[in-house]
């Protein structure tokens, strides 16, 4: 397992420190905490705010902070060699239970006992549960999502359309079709069609889990070209091609938040984390669109999980100082701060109960805020669909292999959503490269 995961392609990185100054601490400054993490805006605002921290600890944070490929691949690198260089790093809920398995991360059971303040309870049940293994915890969230379905919701009430609350994928493909061309130029839906294990099949897996479907059933039976992985597909890609956005093959998570701001598309099926951006001030249609559940067909719940959240190398000296860290940037204070400081929109949500009942924060997340904490609370990355599962995961499979086999199959699914292919060759190729993977799990 740690020699799968460690295997990755060798990048030039760079990187930027934050707070702490222009390096790195050493093994024997105990007052400081060096943190590896990824550059998205939700850390630019920690690196703003972490002189807070600094005042009330005395600790140092310094931070180094790089694009998603490259953070991966240098955490992998630094945490498999146990150098004990960097004491905290972000890592998904992917990673975590992998590397806890692997004794890379640290045990957070006795720092949480110790620490009355940090109110581990208030942690949404599947986020911890998908950053556990057997019962000991390895991270806690910095911030979370699931998924949900967009829509225009001044275009369904101009139709007299009522979208339910909890719709079935059938009721989505007459939707679409009933909003296709409600405006010039625009589509009933867009969807996620470019390669990549967390691009297209990041929504298409959920798809597969409440067709029946499964990567492979408890007994690491590969089940990629069986018929409930087979019918999941053939509906999404029907559904593309008869209401689904222009070059759809190619079309990520980014392209369509701009089909959705600029009004080409009616209805979009992605992550929750998508509404922020769609009711951000001086977004053209703000305050226009709705929001529901993730659609289903033969399970109650499908939406995905998935976090940013912060794990302590288990070769770290500053283990004590890190748990400090950790406990303050995913504290319930800290929400509160960002709210203040930065603005309420802004806040890490998607991880704390307690966030959904902060005034501010419903004020300006009103719409979208009960669908969000539903869909996170529903979400089980054990039981995602209608058969055991060998390992935890909803949009993904959570082993190391993954990764590499996920973004195989997935370029044979963009082939198909380009018409380069059919759905039947992409999944007996994708049948023997799961295969593979399984024969070293059956054995």
């Amino acid at each position: 397992m740690a020699v799968a995961v460690a295997a990755a392609t060798t990048v030039g990185l760079s990187g930027c420190a934050g707070f702490g100054g222009g390096g790195l601490a050493g093994r024997d400054d105990t007052n400081a905490v060096n943190v590896l993490m990824v550059n998205n805006p939700q850390m630019v605002d920690l690196q703003r705010l972490t002189s807070r921290f600094t005042q009330e600890t005395g600790i140092t944070v310094n931070y180094t902070v790089l694009p998603e490929n490259d953070v991966r691949a240098k955490i992998s690198q630094e945490f498999s060699a146990q150098a004990g260089l960097y004491d905290v790093a972000s890592l998904s809920n992917f990673e975590i239970p992998i590397y806890g398995r692997a004794g890379w991360v640290a045990p957070l059971n006795d720092f949480i006992a110790a620490d009355s303040g940090f109110d581990q309870d208030d942690i949404m049940d599947s986020m911890q549960q998908s950053l556990s293994v057997d019962g000991t915890v390895y991270g806690q969230p910095f911030y979370g999502e699931s998924s949900f379905l967009m829509y225009r919701k001044d275009l369904t009430d101009a139709k007299g359309i009522t979208v339910p609350s909890n719709p079935t994928w059938d009721q989505v493909a007459e939707l679409a079709a009933q909003l296709d061309g409600a405006e010039p130029g625009m589509k009933g839906i867009c969807l996620r069609g470019m390669p990549g294990w967390g691009q297209v099949f990041a929504p298409l897996t959920t798809v597969v889990n409440t067709f029946g479907g499964t990567w492979f059933d408890a007994n690491w039976a590969p089940q990629v070209n069986a018929a409930p992985f087979k019918d999941a597909v053939n509906f999404y890609v029907t559904l593309l091609k008869e209401h689904g956005q222009a070059g759809a093959a190619q079309s990520g998570f980014t392209e369509c938040l701009n089909a959705m701001v600029t009004g080409r598309t009616a209805m979009w099926y992605d992550a929750t984390s998508a509404a922020g951006s769609l009711e951000a001030e001086g977004s053209q249609y703000r305050g226009k669109f709705g929001y529901v559940a993730a659609p289903v067909k033969e399970t109650q719940s499908s939406g995905w999980l998935y976090t940013w959240a912060w794990a302590i190398q288990n070769g770290s000296p500053r283990k004590d100082a890190a748990w400090k860290f950790i406990s303050w940037a995913s504290g319930k204070d800290y929400e509160k701060l960002v709210g203040q400081q930065v603005g309420w929109a802004n806040v890490p949500a998607g991880k704390r109960a307690s966030t959904y009942q902060i005034p501010e924060y419903l004020q300006v997340a009103s719409a979208f805020a009960e669908p969000t904490k539903l869909a996170i609370e529903n979400a089980d990355p054990n039981n995602p669909g209608v058969q055991p599962r060998p390992a935890p995961g909803i949009q993904f499979v959570g082993i190391p292999e993954f990764p590499a086999l996920g973004t195989r199959v997935s370029q044979d699914i963009s082939a198909v959503i380009a018409g380069q292919m059919s759905v039947d060759e992409a999944l007996d190729r994708g049948q023997a490269a799961a295969e593979l993977v399984a024969s070293r799990y059956q054995k």
